[in-house]
């Protein structure tokens, strides 16, 4: 059973969210021969605040 887990930083829509879904598990069933009954997804989204990139948050860069 293969697991991805995804880190995104927040903000995007459901629909979004449901297509990387979609897309991971097709990437994952075809590259490792695996049902897709039998991946696994799990997204974590963290808040803009909790990201930095070369010493400032990604809300205080406005990304």
């Amino acid at each position: 059973m293969p697991v991805a887990q995804i880190n995104i930083l927040e903000g995007r829509s459901d629909e979004q969210k449901e297509m990387l879904i979609r897309e991971v598990t097709d990437a994952i069933s075809r590259s490792l021969g695996a049902p897709v009954e039998s991946v696994r997804i799990i997204i974590t989204e963290m808040p803009k605040q909790h990201f930095g990139i070369g010493g400032q948050s990604t809300r205080k860069l406005g990304r």
